[in-house]
Parts: C-alpha cells; sequence; structure tokens
C-alpha cells in the first residue's frame, strides 16, 4: 500500500511517498516558488544526496502533475505507474469547530472546510489547491484531511475561549484553536511507545520548538490545553511571531506608528520575535553564532526565547496538576542541546534533573533526564507526515 502526503504551502509543495507496508519513505522533496520567476522541485535521491530540477510552475495543478510525473519517470521515479499510489493525505490546516479527527475529503467536508478560509486565509486555500489537483489528476484516488487543529479539540471551554463578550464566539467563532496539532499527537503517542508506557494516566508537555513553535498539555492522550490560539501567534516568542503580547500595546503601537490592521498584522507576524529583537536574522543557527560571540541582543533574544518556553511549561505542569514526561520536539527542541538544558534549568522543583551528557544528542529518540529524575526528558524527533500517512490507512481500513 503506497501513500502520498502532501503539504501544500501558498508557493510551495512538499511531498513524501511511503510504503506503508514497510512504513518507510521510497520519495521525497518539495516545489517551492510556485507562481514565481525561478520555480524548482527539489528532491532527495537514495543515497541521500539532493537534486534541483528547474521548471515554470505557475499554479498547484502544475506542480502537483511535476511531482507525479517525476515519482514515475525513468531517472527519479520510486515506482512504476501512478496507479500504484493507493491514497493521498493531505495536511490541512485550520479545521475550526467542524473537525476534531481526520477525514475522508467528501464535497461536503470541502465546503466546510472552506467555510474556514476566514481563519487561516493563506493556509486553508492553500491546502484546498493540493486536494483541487489530485483530483483533476487522479480522480479515482481517495483522499484524507488531517487537521493541524483536530487534536486540540478535546480542549475544555474554559481554556479555549477567550475572555471577550461571549458573541463574538458565537458569531465568529473567536477562540484558542491551537495549531502542529498533528506534531503533537505524533510525539505524544510516540513517547508512550518509545518509554513503553500507556498514555492513560501519564501527563504529559509536548514542547514543538522550532521557527514556530508551540506547546500543548496532554493527559490521558487528550489535548487539555496549547499555547497557541486562534491564530499561530499567540504562544511562545518565535522566529518573527512576537508570541504573547498585552493587546493594549497593540493598539499603543498602532497609534503611535500608524499602522492599520495589515500593518500590525506583518509587524507582530512577520518582524518581531527572534528577528525584532536580535535584528539580523530569525534563524536560530544565526542567533546561536551570534550568541557565541557575544552579540548582546542575540544574548537578550535567545534569554527572551528559553524563559518563555520555561514559563509554558511550568504553567502546563499546574494545570495538569504535575508532569510525568516533557518532550522536545522541531528543528530546535530536537537538535539544540542548549535550549533543552536552558528550559529545564530550575525545574528540580518539579522533579526535573537533566543529564547533560544525555543531552548531547541532535534528532535521535533519546531519554535526556537522569536515572534518578520524577519526570522523564524525551527528545522524540516529530514525523507529521507518517501520521497524516497512517491516519490515511486507517481511514481507508475502515
Amino acid at each position: 500500500m503506497k501513500v502520498l502526503v502532501l503539504n501544500c504551502g501558498s508557493s510551495s509543495i512538499k511531498y513524501k511517498l511511503f510504503d506503508m507496508d514497510h512504513k518507510e519513505v521510497i520519495a521525497q522533496g518539495g516545489i517551492e516558488k510556485i507562481g514565481l520567476k525561478g520555480s524548482f522541485l527539489k528532491l532527495t535521491l537514495p543515497d541521500g544526496g539532493k537534486k534541483i530540477l528547474e521548471k515554470d510552475i505557475p499554479e498547484h495543478t502544475v506542480g502537483v502533475e511535476f511531482i507525479l510525473n517525476t515519482l514515475i519517470s525513468p531517472e527519479y521515479g520510486a515506482i512504476k505507474s501512478l496507479d500504484e499510489i493507493n491514497a493521498v493525505g493531505h495536511r490541512m490546516v485550520h479545521g475550526g469547530e467542524k473537525f476534531s479527527e481526520s477525514v475522508l475529503l467528501t464535497q461536503e467536508v470541502l465546503d466546510a472546510f472552506t467555510a474556514c478560509n476566514d481563519l487561516a486565509p493563506l493556509h486553508n486555500p492553500a491546502n484546498l489547491k493540493g486536494v483541487n489537483a489530485i483530483s483533476a489528476i487522479l480522480p479515482d484516488v481517495p483522499q484524507i484531511g488531517v487537521f493541524d487543529t483536530a487534536f486540540h479539540q478535546t480542549m475544555p471551554d474554559y481554556a479555549y475561549l477567550y475572555a471577550v463578550p461571549y458573541e463574538l464566539y458565537k458569531k465568529y467563532g473567536v477562540r484558542r484553536y491551537g495549531f502542529h496539532g498533528t506534531s503533537h499527537r505524533y510525539v505524544s503517542k510516540r513517547v508512550c511507545e518509545f518509554l513503553g508506557v500507556q498514555p492513560e494516566g501519564k501527563r504529559i508537555i509536548t514542547c514543538h520548538i522550532g521557527n514556530g513553535g508551540s506547546i500543548s498539555a496532554i493527559k490521558d492522550g487528550k489535548c487539555m490545553d496549547t499555547s497557541m490560539g486562534l491564530t499561530p501567534l499567540e504562544g511562545l516568542m518565535m522566529g518573527t511571531r512576537s508570541g504573547d503580547i498585552d493587546a493594549g500595546a497593540v493598539t499603543f503601537i498602532m497609534e503611535k506608528e500608524g499602522l492599520d490592521a495589515n500593518g500590525v498584522s506583518n509587524l507582530l507576524n512577520k518582524k518581531s520575535g527572534v528577528m525584532g529583537i536580535f535584528g539580523e536574522s530569525s534563524d536560530m543557527r544565526d542567533l546561536e553564532n551570534a550568541v557565541a560571540a557575544g552579540n548582546p541582543r542575540a544574548i537578550l533574544a535567545e534569554k527572551m526565547y528559553f524563559y518563555r518556553i520555561k514559563k509554558y511549561v511550568g504553567a502546563y505542569a499546574a494545570a495538569l496538576g504535575g508532569v510525568d514526561i516533557i518532550v522536545f520536539t522541531g528543528g530546535v527542541g530536537e537538535n539544540q542541546c542548549n535550549c533543552r538544558s536552558e528550559v529545564c534549568e530550575g525545574l528540580e522543583f518539579m522533579g526535573v534533573k537533566v543529564d547533560l551528557e544525555k543531552n548531547k544528542v541532535r534528532g535521535e529518540e533519546t531519554v535526556i533526564s537522569t536515572d534518578d529524575s520524577k519526570v522523564k526528558v524525551v527528545v522524540i524527533p516529530t514525523d507529521e507526515e507518517l501520521m497524516i500517512a497512517s491516519d490515511t490507512m486507517a481511514i481507508l481500513n475502515k
């Protein structure tokens, strides 16, 4: 059984082709700069090397067709015929309150998903383009939607509601939805398998830390709270996003700088976070190098970045009535040992003790806490694509 997983952005398409009989990735890559000059497909070769194939890709259907043709090409193909693709799983960003689990994409489902476009105006239409492209090229292949927001639909109302007039929730759906749900679901499930424990009875805090970042509080395998909100802006300090900020500060800045809604959105989403404080880059590798060189604004940005994570971990330990497992994942969480050690430093009162030698890992499933630590601290590389492929298989097998 072969499942193609697509993650369509506004100007990009990432893909992985899985042989689900062996849970192996047999092809992967991505298209960038759709609709722009210099568009290309970058694929991973069997030996791990990369190959760039340049092509004019004006829109998503052409991009998906290019991916499919590459999958069956004599030179770079992983399969002999498109008939070998049994299903396509799609990353869908915002399902609002309509979707609490992955579903077969029918017209009724797609209409409900389109109704959520106001909540994710950049992402949802792009996701839909990928679905439509597959429908045009492989009309008989079943397609499954896996929603970023679905895992967080178990949050209780007192956790997801904002303290604004209730009518705004009823009229416009103004509430906290959370994102990175597929990643939080994958690592919270995987860490239990890795440790040989059941999710029931376990209090888990999952830290998906990267250029975008979020933290979730999980009890008995269900999400009880998460740091992102109506949009991905709320919560942690991120690469270019501010994270939590006083709404009064926002209106103050709007008045002082003469910004409209688009202007303030651009400021908080694209010019803030690490980029706003450090001033040179939003990339954590660049920040690390600048910290090592003694750049004072880089040092400040890093301290702020780590502090926000620590604060949320502490808050969620309180919300859960304690914590049994803390998981680090995402580009920074998996690869940056000083992020993990700095976040955990000072949490000894909660029973957290990190082994600094064990912590010297990058991208490996590893327990980094000491043997006598009451809380297990674990690095689990995320695999959202495998989660999407597994959901796709589960729905097909119903």
